[in-house]
């Protein structure tokens, strides 16, 4: 296969994955994406089951699914029904279903203290998250309204240690472009504590001051949402990150007044770690809220 045909699929596969992520709160038609993406129905789904080792289907319903059990989590004044909605179920019914075959436990009894020990086993995939010691109980956020972002971005699948490689080839855009003004940003598409970490989604992305700075066509692109999140100023190791995504969604968020929405949350790196040479990251943490 030739160079630019493989590019060219990738970042196909890469646009629908992105679609299915902006628009997981409304029905996705198959049909549609085919024709908004020029592309046959048939080779579409081929296409992406070469990339991600799912079809389209699994993948939606996959990440509804992930996207409802973070809900259930935060959003304690939404109903379960409300949730089912959030994430596209029009059936409360099929939601309960489809929920408890994949957390093998109800919805309810996942709002009832049920994720902590599935989240606990997520957390013991990290050596490096269990051998942290850092605290975060006295760090406090800010509440900032951001603007949306347009970003070239490079997709990992897993939460591993794939993601140096990533900050790599996308370093290397940045030297080969000569860039001096850019944000570098972590997105996490999944929550890592409720996602087994093989199956997250974890977008590297670089936004120049300016898009012309870029001469790429390699990179796919996109807008990181506008809106109001909660910005958390956090300094430390690789393993404290996923230890401190745990604190956030297990107790700040649960004990705060705030809900979560579908949009993902984000890191801007002022210091990156998989980019450093003592290992060590200084960023800002955004998570998207509601009250």
């Amino acid at each position: 296969m030739k160079k630019e045909t493989l590019q060219k699929r990738v970042k196909i596969a890469n646009n629908i994955m992105y679609y299915i992520y902006t628009h997981i709160d409304t029905h996705i038609d198959i049909e549609e994406l085919s024709y908004d993406f020029q592309v046959s129905k048939f080779h579409m789904q081929r296409i992406f089951k070469e990339a991600f080792g799912k079809n389209i289907y699994e993948s939606i319903k996959s990440i509804r699914l992930q996207k409802a059990a973070n809900l259930l989590l935060t959003n304690k004044y939404s109903t379960i029904s409300n949730i089912a909605n959030l994430c596209g179920y029009s059936s409360q019914s099929s939601f309960i279903k489809a929920f408890k075959q994949r957390f093998e436990m109800t919805p309810k009894q996942w709002k009832d203290k049920g994720y902590k020990e599935y989240s606990t086993k997520i957390l013991q995939q990290s050596k490096s998250a269990l051998n942290s010691s850092a605290d975060f109980s006295k760090i406090t956020p800010t509440i900032v309204k951001m603007p949306s972002l347009d970003s070239f971005y490079i997709r990992n699948k897993g939460y591993n240690k794939n993601i140096k490689n990533t900050w790599q080839k996308l370093q290397t855009l940045i030297l080969n472009n000569n860039l001096k003004n850019y944000k570098q940003i972590a997105l996490l598409h999944d929550n890592p504590t409720i996602t087994p970490l093989n199956e997250c989604q974890y977008i590297a992305c670089i936004v120049p001051e300016k898009k012309s700075d870029v001469n790429s066509h390699r990179l796919p692109k996109f807008k990181i949402s506008e809106g109001v999140y909660a910005k958390f100023d956090l300094e430390g190791v690789h393993g404290d990150m996923l230890k401190f995504i745990h604190w956030v969604y297990h107790d700040w968020l649960i004990n705060s007044e705030y809900e979560t929405t579908t949009k993902p949350s984000y890191a801007v790196y002022n210091k990156n770690n998989f980019l450093s040479e003592d290992n060590r990251f200084d960023m800002s943490f955004y998570v998207s809220i509601k009250f």
